[in-house]
């Protein structure tokens, strides 16, 4: 009971494994850039070009009965057979009008490809070509972007060849050795979705059946057709004369593409150059900007300080005229009370004015500051004893003295001391 048990388990076992195999596949596909093997399939025929007049179609028929015996045995079993064939089409006819055929959905065609593997290599062993792990479209894009040869095998289960092709040509080493080497291989089952759209796009007449497909005037073509029971050495032969007679049609679409790949990067590096050549403009065109604009702001300072000095110069000689419109009337030179004051500029001119003595300090200082030639912060010193009078308002003095008060005699040289930088 437990070689069963053991057996069922290998199986499981096995389908999983198939199926990590399609996932990982299907995981480096997606990095390359190529569509998930999983998508559903499109609803429209696959397009693939199979109306080539230059297709080569190679059809091995079923050998001649040999001798008596053989004749015999095969008009024995041809009714049979004719009735069988007969019966099995009609039933399938009208099953068609009471139920759709299942397989004309596609639901899982990965499912479907891993289904087939695992039961070929139950039936046939692990002695085969690699198969393709993916859907026939995943296959065909493949080969489109990798520039080789596919070949696809459609697997009639209820053929009678089917089974010896598949042990005796399908499995033989040299046959395996060709495959590997030097074509992608995808094959599935007709009896299963996915292969039965596949057959319905290739239109098979027999099996088995294998079609070598190819990129072919940018096309995904079928340039050649083996179909029936054929032998491992003569589907090497004919393998290898589709090859060579298409080789040159894969040679030119590389020239091509390289050529393509090639204008493509020089496009490419003349966009790069053309766009370095545009940064360095428009970087030259910036600081001009910039400089354009700071040139702007600075003309603009200038022009505000200019505007700034014109209307202090104005507020000062405003200033000037309301002073000297304020100072009251300078005394006579007969007046006992008057004092004459000698004024020594810092420009070594000197102006000479009357006041009373009555009068405060201010009136001294708001003199001078009428005056055109003075500046514009001073101070004022006495030379004899050497001390500044205290013209203007301070701390020290908030209301300055008079000229009385100041110690100042009735002729006085004062000197007048420049404080604008200070």
């Amino acid at each position: 009971m437990a070689a069963p048990e053991e057996r069922d388990l290998t199986q499981e076992q096995t389908e999983k494994l198939l199926q990590f195999q399609a996932a990982v596949q299907d995981r480096l596909n997606e990095q390359e850039g190529v569509p998930s093997v999983f998508n559903p399939p499109p609803s429209r025929p696959l397009q693939v070009n199979t109306a080539d007049h230059r297709i080569y179609s190679y059809v091995v028929s079923r050998p001649q009965p040999r001798g008596l015996l053989g004749w015999g045995y095969y008009l024995i079993m041809l009714p049979f057979r004719f009735t069988y064939y007969t019966i099995l089409d009609i039933f399938r006819f009208a099953l068609r009008f009471i139920r759709p055929d299942p397989r004309s959905r596609v639901t899982d065609p990965v499912g479907d490809i891993v289904s087939f593997m695992h039961s070929f290599e139950e039936k046939y062993g692990r002695a085969h070509p690699v198969f393709y792990q993916g859907t026939y479209s995943q296959a065909l894009n493949d080969a489109k972007r990798e520039l080789r040869f596919l070949l696809v095998y459609l697997h009639g289960d209820d053929h009678q060849d089917s089974d010896e092709f598949c042990r005796n040509t399908l499995c033989a080493p040299e046959v395996i050795s060709l495959i590997n080497t030097r074509m992608l291989f995808w094959a599935c089952s007709t009896n299963k979705p996915e292969g039965y759209r596949v057959s319905q796009a290739l239109r098979e007449n027999t099996y088995p059946f294998l079609a070598m497909i190819m990129l072919k005037d940018r096309r995904m073509t079928v340039v050649g057709r083996l179909e029936g029971l054929i032998q491992p050495d003569d589907l090497i032969n004919q393998l290898t004369f589709i090859m060579d007679a298409n080789q040159t049609y894969l040679v030119s679409e590389r020239l091509e593409r390289e050529e393509r790949n090639q204008t493509q990067v020089l496009r490419q590096q003349q966009d790069e150059a053309y766009l370095a050549s545009l940064r360095a403009d428009q970087e030259k065109e910036r600081k001009k900007r910039e400089e354009r604009e700071r040139k702007r702001q600075k003309e603009e300072e200038v022009q505000q300080q200019k505007l700034a000095e014109e209307r202090r110069r104005q507020n000062l000689q405003e200033e000037k005229e309301r002073k000297l419109e304020c100072l009251p009337p300078e005394p006579s030179p007969d007046d006992p009370e008057s004092v004459k004051i000698i004024f020594k500029l810092p420009n070594d001119s000197r102006v000479e004015r009357r006041f009373h003595f009555s009068q405060s300090l201010t009136v001294i200082h708001d003199f001078l500051f009428s005056l055109k030639e003075s500046p514009e912060k001073f101070q004022i010193e006495a030379n004899f004893p050497r001390r500044v009078l205290p013209c203007v308002p301070s701390a020290e003095w908030p209301n300055p003295p008079t000229l009385q008060e100041a110690g100042l005699s009735h002729t006085e040289v004062l000197f007048v001391q420049d404080l604008t930088d200070e």
